[in-house]
């Protein structure tokens, strides 16, 4: 089972629903440690008070708050948990708002929100009548030290949660000049052609990360000191004529492409910059002659 990141009771009405939230989702990436050039050890840091001229323990810090320069107004984390508002223990829906009128562009992460034993059944009603009107409920939520409006939708195995930005937390969208701009009949022809032919279904697992798998390929290389070659990189040629090059966009989709194209799930050539031997974090003795 996930851990639980918040626990509480979600409210409608005179309805409450005891239920816990947990990350929807974990980015993985490969990471890389900081070496000193001249030993290969792994570089730290430690938290250091340059007035003590120490480092600090984890149970000597105290939050604060600068007010002025180098003047600050401290916190403990007792004081924090006084002025939580209702929200960090109670999840209240205000409203209720159609599927398709959220925009994508607020959402921010995602959690899975399952409800205790108690709430089975309150939360099978709220979510089946969610998913039979088209409606997401908004809520307020209080955790990591901030209050969130959240979204929460009906899913098929459960509801899903998603902070949302603040529309203050928006940036706005750079103008471009597009109400001077022709386009003929044939070119939107073509191109409604074009996205008809790389039309498919929503199949996640389809895509990958292809970096991170060139990086695992480089880092199996050096460790087996293996030589390995460039990654090819696309030739971008300037568009010079729309319309030819939406006809042959559409002409390449509808050919034949089977020399071309990669079984699923293969693994690209493994890539590297040269063999290099195993760089080892040199041992705190010096070994025996």
């Amino acid at each position: 089972m996930a851990t639980s990141v918040w626990k509480g009771h979600l409210t409608f009405g005179l309805i409450s629903i005891t239920v816990r939230i947990s990350a929807a989702a974990r980015g993985e990436r490969i990471s890389f440690n900081q070496l000193h050039k001249e030993c290969h050890s792994r570089l730290k840091q430690p938290l250091f008070c340059p007035v003590c001229n120490r480092n600090v323990e984890r149970s000597e810090i105290v939050k604060g708050y600068e007010h002025e320069k180098d003047q600050y107004v401290l916190f403990s984390e007792e004081e924090l948990d006084k002025i939580e508002p209702p929200s960090a223990h109670v999840m209240e829906i205000l409203e209720f708002v159609k599927l398709d009128e959220l925009d994508p562009l607020y959402f921010d992460s995602s959690y899975y929100v399952a409800p205790e034993d108690a709430g089975v059944k309150a939360y099978q009603l709220l979510m089946k009548a969610m998913e039979e009107s088209g409606y997401a409920a908004i809520a307020k939520l209080t955790m990591h030290q901030r209050e969130h409006i959240v979204i929460i939708r009906p899913g098929k195995k459960g509801m899903t949660l998603h902070t949302m930005f603040y529309s203050n937390e928006i940036r706005a969208a750079e103008s471009v000049s597009t109400d001077k701009v022709e386009l003929k009949d044939q070119e939107k022809k073509l191109a409604e052609q074009l996205i008809q032919s790389l039309a498919a279904p929503f199949e996640p697992q389809k895509y990958r990360d292809e970096y991170m798998e060139n990086v695992r390929g480089m880092i199996d290389a050096k460790l087996k000191g293996q030589e390995v070659t460039q990654a090819a990189q696309p030739h971008m040629a300037p568009v010079i004529d729309l319309m030819e090059a939406l006809k042959k966009s559409l002409a390449e989709k509808q050919a034949p492409a089977a020399t071309s194209a990669a079984p699923v799930g293969k693994k690209p050539p493994t890539r590297a910059l040269q063999p290099v031997a195993v760089v080892q974090k040199k041992a705190g003795k010096k070994a025996a002659g």
